[in-house]
């Protein structure tokens, strides 16, 4: 399967690199284009993530790797888009 799109709804530790360094970090994965990430929430140990990635081929596993090794855990897989072409679509409500 081509991934050209993934979007991650991610765990990660306050403490530890910035969500700066995460989106360089992820940006160098093989097949990635782009990365967009978005704070959804935060608490004193722990902020929630949009994670957005796209690109020609993203190598979701390494994706899983890297977030693991900044200590980030995925809650869910929100979107993917795959194929030779992106498929734009309404989000629901």
């Amino acid at each position: 399967m081509t991934i050209r799109r993934i979007v991650l709804d991610v765990l990660k530790p306050i403490r530890g690199s910035s969500i700066v360094d995460l989106a360089e970090r992820l940006d160098n994965v093989m097949g990635v284009d782009g990365v967009n990430i978005s704070v959804t929430d935060m608490d004193v140990e722990t902020m929630g993530l949009m994670v957005v990635v796209e690109g020609e081929g993203v190598d979701f596993k390494e994706l899983q790797k890297v977030l693991e090794e900044e200590g980030c855990a995925i809650h869910s897989i929100d979107e993917v888009g795959s194929g030779k072409r992106l498929v734009e679509g309404r989000r629901p409500k």
